[in-house]
Parts: C-alpha cells; structure tokens; sequence
C-alpha cells in the first residue's frame, strides 16, 4: 500500500523530460478520477449510487474495465483525502484536455453529483470552482450541467433536485 501511495504521489509529479506516454496518462487519469471523486466527497456520506456513478464515468472517459475503473476510484480517493488543493489535478488536466474534452468530464461530474437524487450546496459549489480552475466559461458550464440534469432526469433547474 505505502508504494502504491507513493507511486501515486510521484505520478502527480510533471513526467520528467522523454518520460513514457504512459506515465502522462496515468497522471491523467489520476487527476480525472480524483476530481470525480470530490465530488462523490462533497456530501457528508456518498452512496453506492455516486460510487457507481464514479466507477462508470472512469470506464467512459478512459475505457477502462470494470476491476481497473474500481482500483483507479479506490487511489483517487486515497490521495484525494490527503490532497490540500484542487490545483495540481485541475493544472493537469488543463495541459492535456482540450475544451470539448473538459466539458464531458463537467457533464460526468454532475452526473456523480446527481447520483442520489439531489444536489447539495457544497455539490454545487466545488463545482463551480472546478469549472473556474478549468477555465471553463460560464456558459458552458451552465449547458454541461443542464445536459447531466437532463440525463440524469432531475427536476428542473428551479427546483429542489438542483
């Protein structure tokens, strides 16, 4: 567990000059995972709902299996309750994301965060933070989240569910 750990720090580190493909991906997929993750957090207890929700955009985004979704979940969590800020996963995905690309993963996000049926307010807030640390304008945003509501089948944006 603890070179797992460590392992994971390390691969938040910038890949060394001519470092593998293969370690800037892992790096992003960290990063990715930990950012679906804070929002599962957001509440004071997560569901089996948000947990799957979790486990599903991760084999969507990275066409991961089921066991490697799961296992990348279960380290993001990890380092996401020993992270102090957002920013080295948001800076991460900012180098490698391009703007459509930012706006599925606010989509998958909301969709974690509609998971057990309501939104709540630290839900909706470290949302929007995400979506300013991703430069992602307000509009988009607003579009993203609408398109998850819908997909999720939440209420209406006037009402409780949002």
């Amino acid at each position: 567990m603890l070179k797992t750990l460590k392992d994971l720090l390390a691969g938040l580190a910038p890949p060394p000059a001519g470092a593998p493909p293969a370690d800037a991906e892992h790096a992003l997929q960290l990063a990715t995972a930990v950012m679906l993750v804070e929002v599962m957090r957001a509440d004071a207890g997560y569901t089996a709902g948000e947990r799957a929700a979790v486990h599903a955009a991760l084999r969507e985004k990275f066409s991961l299996a089921a066991d490697e979704a799961a296992r990348l979940a279960e380290l993001a969590e990890t380092t996401a309750r020993d992270a102090t800020d957002l920013f080295a996963f948001t800076s991460r995905i900012n180098e490698r994301f391009e703007m459509p690309q930012k706006l599925r993963m606010l989509e998958l996000m909301w969709g974690v965060a509609y998971a057990d049926g309501r939104v709540g307010d630290h839900e909706r807030h470290l949302m929007w933070r995400i979506a300013d640390l991703l430069h992602v304008p307000q509009g988009a945003a607003v579009h993203a989240r609408l398109r998850a509501q819908q997909a999720a089948g939440a209420d209406a944006p006037g009402r409780p569910a949002g």
